[in-house]
């Protein structure tokens, strides 16, 4: 599947009371002593995990309780289960079975088209009052919230609800991979787990066909699963190459649109690869002559010199890492060709046409997997390149 991405824990320096003998303690330099062990437990999960559910929390439609209002008493009401889940902070958010946890979808039906209403969690830090009062013990605490915009990073999704112009009554959904409208929507719950190492980001440049967009997406839907250090992100973007510079750690590219590129936006993508970005060209099967064209746009305008697949060393990471490949695949019976150099990746072959579902679903597993892995390969070379390039700026 593809990857939501989390941001890293900002670097900023952790402090310490600072005890000595003599030291009076209060309530305020208690509080402070209690807050760096905190803050190096939250800089802790955030570095090496991800926020979600790390057990139950699960949702279900239940009849309006006994002591609700009469104009309330509807079909919108919702039960949700203990369980415990981690907020982006590391922040443990315990909902246990003594809580009320009834909740109430309150949003009204649209007018026109359809709505979707979001139910998350969250935590809630603990007023800490100045005077004791009945407990020596503060409770951390949560909440429930809907909302008809996405979660924030600090709330958890439990589930989300598709409402259309009609009465909004709530139902437990016939397909659980497929919900309809007023039907509970479990799919996109996030679960806690091990941060990956890398968070691969991929463009094209404006105009790539549909076919192309989706089966750069059918790849990056694949990585987490064939490579767990790696995972992609979920959005595949388009840049204008006459307007910036793309922040991606690769581009692609059709053959077409390299030969058609303009000196402004080959200027953009010199300045793109000096940043450490890496192109991937492919051109259809069978094109000599425009393979030619392009190595002599690479060599003469980009000044970059290409090797082939038989030229480059053992070792290399597009042969080894994380996958071994002696020779390239070949794709519908025909052999994928490869050339690699400053950045620049060009591949003659229908490469991309391998990554996803073909038209007449004809393709063999094999063919699938090893185009996707060969794959794998190119984008982890181009993360790590850009990791390096970014670490001697």
């Amino acid at each position: 599947m593809t990857h939501q991405s989390f941001p890293s824990p900002p670097p900023l320096p952790l402090q310490r009371l600072h005890v000595y003998d003599s030291l009076m303690m209060n309530a305020e330099r208690w509080q402070k002593a209690q807050q760096y062990h905190r803050q190096r437990q939250n800089v802790h999960y955030q570095s090496l995990n991800e926020p979600g559910i790390v057990y139950g929390l699960g949702v279900r439609v239940i009849t309006a309780p006994a002591e609700a209002a009469a104009k309330f008493s509807d079909r919108r009401w919702l039960e949700i289960q203990p369980g415990i889940a981690i907020d982006l902070e590391g922040n443990p958010i315990v909902v246990d079975p003594s809580t009320d946890r009834t909740f109430r979808i309150a949003t009204p039906a649209p007018t026109t088209g359809s709505i979707t209403v979001y139910l998350v969690v969250s935590y809630v830090e603990p007023q800490n009052p100045k005077h004791k009062q009945g407990s020596d013990l503060i409770r951390e605490w949560f909440r429930f919230d809907e909302k008809t915009s996405p979660p924030t990073e600090k709330e958890i999704e439990l589930c989300r609800i598709r409402l259309q112009p009609a009465t909004v009554e709530l139902e437990t959904p016939t397909d659980v991979l497929f919900p309809s409208y007023n039907q509970l929507d479990l799919r996109s719950r996030q679960k806690a787990k091990a941060r990956p190492q890398t968070v691969v980001q991929i463009a094209t440049i404006l105009n790539v066909s549909d076919r192309t967009h989706e089966n750069l997406s059918y790849l990056m839907q694949s990585i987490g699963n064939l490579y767990a250090s790696l995972h992609g992100t979920s959005e595949i973007a388009q840049v204008d190459l006459h307007s910036q510079i793309p922040n991606y750690d690769l581009l692609y590219v059709t053959g077409w649109q390299a030969l058609n590129l303009d000196t402004k936006e080959l200027d953009t993508l010199i300045k793109y690869l000096l940043t450490g970005g890496v192109i991937f060209i492919e051109v259809p099967q069978n094109s000599r002559l425009l393979v030619e064209d392009i190595k002599k746009l690479i060599t003469f305008q980009l000044e970059i010199s290409l090797q082939s697949w038989q030229e480059l060393i053992r070792n290399h990471p597009l042969r080894t890492q994380p996958f071994l490949f002696a020779a390239l695949p070949q794709i519908n019976h025909q052999q994928i060709q490869l050339w690699n150099g400053g950045g620049i990746v060009l591949v003659e072959g229908d490469l991309s046409g391998a990554w996803g579902l073909d038209e007449n679903l004809s393709l063999e597993r094999n063919d699938i997997r090893t185009a996707q892995e060969l794959a794998i390969n190119v984008l982890d070379f181009a993360s790590h390149r850009r990791q390096i390039y970014a670490c001697l700026q």
